[in-house]
């Protein structure tokens, strides 16, 4: 049973940074793209960023372009979100979410296109 671990979440003034990890449990070399998605209080599960595992082709969110970055090391099984420029708006559980199957570049950004979740990391940012 493959398990995805979410780390570096915390608290954080506006304009500051934060980079989350996400590290599987298990071999992950049949994962083909992995993902970060984020959910506010009230809100529904939003896409953040995602990236294909082999060539590391990237999408993202229009309202974190230019702020987050998204990266994987296929070696160690783990992705990665550095925050950037973090707005009072970007507080959020953050998921990191996994997929098997084909991946293409219109599924990065879809929640329902991922198998595997892990259990999120809180990231709360001060105006």
């Amino acid at each position: 049973q493959v398990q995805l671990v979410e780390s570096g979440g915390g608290s954080v003034q506006a304009g500051g940074s934060l980079r989350l990890s996400c590290a599987a449990s298990s071999d992950t070399s049949s994962f083909s793209c992995m993902a970060w998605f984020r959910q506010a209080p009230g809100k529904e599960r939003e896409a953040v960023a995602g990236i294909f595992r082999g060539s590391g082709y990237t999408a993202y969110a229009d309202s974190v372009k230019g702020r987050f970055t998204i990266s994987r090391d296929a070696a160690k099984n783990t992705a990665f979100l550095q925050m950037d420029s973090l707005q009072f708006e970007d507080t959020a559980v953050y998921y990191c979410a996994a997929r098997t199957s084909s991946c293409l570049g219109s599924y990065l950004l879809e929640k329902n296109r991922f198998d595997f979740w892990g259990q999120g990391t809180q990231v709360t940012v001060s105006s």
